[in-house]
């Protein structure tokens, strides 16, 4: 069944009472103050100057920006992005220091990984509560006992966990993008574009589908997007081909606000699974059809 096939069906099995211009939206942007590959004749600074001009030109709710401060050192150059995006109006939240995977670490590794990065937000998100946290490669580790412990350990701390409810792999086209741009291939950059757009509009059907049968209705969406060049390349269009579906973007705070998202606002130990759409259906018993995107098919492009 195609991702239309499966919106259509679920419509007709829970209808969606909201119109179209009832979709709320919490953009969220992984990975500051530097994600993936630079392409020849940008800078990080450039990247994120365009991403929020582009956020400002579609009127968006405050973004929250979570940052892995080892790029701070990795790239000191990058480290200016991160006083320009709070200087734009938007909060930062914790990714953990180096952006590692909790199912390869230990629990002890992992405190350190978020009281590590917590300088720099202090420092940095004044004003601001930037106690929100999200989890690298969206992973709340390998074993039940893991996962309680460091879901205790961000509520001892006073975190709400940054959910997840809408993604369609947008960290895939940054790297074939500079490789594109290394090679002048404007006929390949042209395709990526496209592919890219694509890849949205499927990721929205399939995220309304599951909540139109979980709901019979949008729940708000926390959509997971990363600062790489290629998405502030992109920025302009995607905000505007979401408007145009009657999308409203609105905050983080907002969007979690929903009930669907109690346990990671509360950090929750208790929670059974992760909080996603798809695991809110498994918990029904009800067939998830995964998101189909072709993305390693962009590891040869531009090669």
């Amino acid at each position: 069944m195609t991702l239309r096939a499966l919106l259509a069906a679920c419509l007709v099995a829970a209808p969606i009472t909201a119109q179209a211009s009832d979709i709320r939206m919490a953009i969220t942007v992984d990975d500051l103050p530097a994600h993936s590959a630079l392409p020849n004749g940008e800078t990080r600074v450039g990247i994120a100057k365009t991403f929020l001009a582009a956020l400002k030109d579609a009127k968006a709710a405050p973004v929250y920006g979570f940052i892995n401060g080892v790029q701070t050192e990795r790239e000191p150059d990058s480290t200016d992005v991160l006083k320009i995006w709070r200087d734009a109006g938007h909060p930062l939240g914790n990714h953990g220091w180096a952006h590692l995977n909790l199912a390869r670490i230990d629990v002890a590794t992992f405190e350190a990984e978020l009281t590590r990065n917590e300088p720099l937000l202090q420092g940095l998100a004044a004003g601001s509560d930037w106690r929100w946290f999200r989890f690298p490669f969206l992973s709340e580790g390998d074993t039940p006992e893991k996962r309680a412990a460091v879901r205790e350990l961000l509520k001892a701390r006073g975190y709400h966990i940054a959910s997840v409810t809408m993604s369609f792999g947008d960290y895939a086209w940054n790297e074939p993008y500079a490789r594109c741009v290394a090679g002048g291939d404007q006929k390949a950059i042209a395709d990526l574009e496209t592919r890219y757009l694509k890849a949205a509009e499927l990721s929205l059907a399939h995220s309304r589908a599951l909540s139109a049968t979980l709901h019979g209705q949008d729940i708000p969406y926390v959509l997971l997007m990363h600062l790489g060049a290629f998405d502030a390349r992109m920025a302009p269009r995607l905000l505007a081909f979401y408007q145009s579906l009657g999308v409203t973007f609105v905050s983080l705070e907002a969007a979690q606000a929903h009930p669907f998202y109690a346990a990671d606002l509360a950090a929750a130990p208790a929670a059974a699974a992760p909080v996603t759409l798809e695991n809110a259906m498994a918990a029904r018993g009800l067939p998830a059809p995964p998101l189909s995107l072709d993305l390693a098919a962009l590891d040869q492009v531009c090669r």
